[in-house]
């Protein structure tokens, strides 16, 4: 009798103590995130260069660009956590102020308009919940955003799912993105009288060179334009010191893949003028699909205590006959607990579109043409240089926040042709205390 009370006793003893262990287990399990954080970004882009696709390859590229954006990252609970992203980005551009190039003074292709186009003002809002599981090796996200501009409004949601095995070494993951475009077209101001419902202004008896101009101009029969994407991804702890990566994307878009204000000139067609502006022969016409793949790999390695590398690479080709290689190394250089640098350069070659042509080298009788270098074969160099500041004990406070961190970063871009571009961000972080 008294074997089994004891027996009972432990079993009982036993049980309160898994109870208590397990109670322990969920009081102390770690947050994935511990509170609020604030991040307050912003930056400003500007650019350069003579090969326009809105004036057919040729005219300034000129353009600045402001944006500021907050994210807001929320735990929910222990698990689950809410961000949300708001930015705003204000252009202006002297490139796209071409659309209509007849409102004011001379029309030039290097020179400036005044009109509506000429700035817009881009708005977006993303929201994205994640979930992680009571032992961490399994992480759950959706997302779903909205973004809009004066000729533009896109609808995008999507999900991730990421698995850690391998006591942690190794990290899977796979990610789908759905966007949902939608245009609101806006063609060259001098081929909108030609349209099926013609509007605008025309002035043939300004026209000089071939002043017979009737361009062979009709309107585009989509706006919409649906894209969807699949990320794989592998990571691996190779060394205590060493973490490689390698990725796999597939993109593939339907829909309205050309931009209807984008000029095109034919070499067999007579140019017509109106002051130094030759007036458009057809806009850019572009296959409605397409199919595009990347495979990428990175190469982290720790060498001590102050320095560190990344390295990346990633071959990408499409259906449209380009394809592009990216090789890029950025060093991260501790100074100090607090600051730290990071320097970077990138580089970027890639292999011209099917369906590009310079200006004025297409033919008419051709099925798609584009003169958007973008399409074009190039290569570029970029050039970047980092540096953050981190406040360990967030010391400096702003009511409730205390800073985390600052990071101030420049880049320089420059391709083989005319385009050069430098953008320069700087971001702030704050957690709740």
């Amino acid at each position: 009798m008294i074997s089994i009370k004891n027996t009972l006793l432990i079993i009982l003893i036993l049980g309160v103590q898994q109870a208590w262990s397990q109670d322990e287990e969920q009081t102390y399990k770690k947050r994935v995130l511990e509170t609020t954080e604030v991040d307050f970004l912003t930056s400003y882009y500007s650019q350069d260069g003579d090969n326009a696709a809105v004036t057919g390859g040729k005219g300034t590229e000129e353009l600045t660009d402001v944006t500021g954006t907050i994210i807001v990252s929320i735990p929910l609970n222990d698990d689950d956590v809410l961000t949300i992203d708001a930015g705003v980005s204000a252009y202006t551009s002297a490139s796209s102020s071409n659309v209509d190039p007849f409102d004011k003074g001379e029309a030039d292709p290097f020179v400036a308009s005044s009109g509506a186009s000429q700035s817009d003002t881009w708005v977006n809002l993303t929201g994205t919940y994640s979930h992680s599981s009571d032992d961490r090796n399994d992480l759950w996200s959706a997302k779903f955003s909205v973004s809009s501009e004066y000729d533009y409004f896109s609808l995008g949601f999507g999900g991730s799912y990421t698995k850690l095995f391998n006591e942690n070494n190794t990290e899977a993951s796979i990610n789908a993105n759905v966007y949902l475009d939608k245009w609101t077209t806006l063609y060259p101001f001098e081929l909108r009288p030609f349209a099926e419902n013609g509007i605008g202004f025309f002035r043939p008896e300004e026209i000089t060179g071939n002043t017979n101009y009737n361009p062979n101009f009709s309107e585009l029969d989509q706006t919409k334009r649906n894209s969807y994407s699949l990320g794989l991804g592998l990571s691996q702890i190779l060394h205590k010191n060493v973490q490689g990566l390698i990725s796999f994307d597939v993109i593939n878009q339907q829909g309205l893949l050309s931009t209807p204000f984008q000029r095109v000139y034919f070499s067999d067609v007579a140019d017509s003028f109106i002051d130094n502006f030759q007036l458009a022969d057809d806009i850019e016409q572009l296959p409605d699909g397409r199919l595009k793949f990347a495979v990428g790999g990175r190469l982290n390695w720790y060498l001590n205590e102050i320095v560190s590398l990344r390295t990346y690479y990633r071959y990408y080709f499409d259906d449209w006959g380009t394809n592009s290689h990216t090789a890029s190394l950025e060093a991260s250089v501790k100074l100090s607990d607090k600051f730290t640098l990071y320097p970077s350069y990138r580089f970027y070659n890639q292999s011209a579109a099917d369906y590009f042509a310079p200006y004025e080298s297409h033919l008419s009788t051709e099925e798609y043409y584009t003169s958007d270098y973008d399409l074009s074969k190039y290569s570029a160099n970029q050039f970047g240089f980092g540096i953050s500041y981190t406040d360990i004990f967030t010391k400096l406070h702003i009511s409730k926040y205390g800073l985390k961190s600052i990071d101030l970063k420049f880049y320089q871009y420059d391709r083989d042709t005319t385009f050069s571009s430098s953008i320069i961000t700087a971001g702030v972080k704050f957690v709740m205390d």
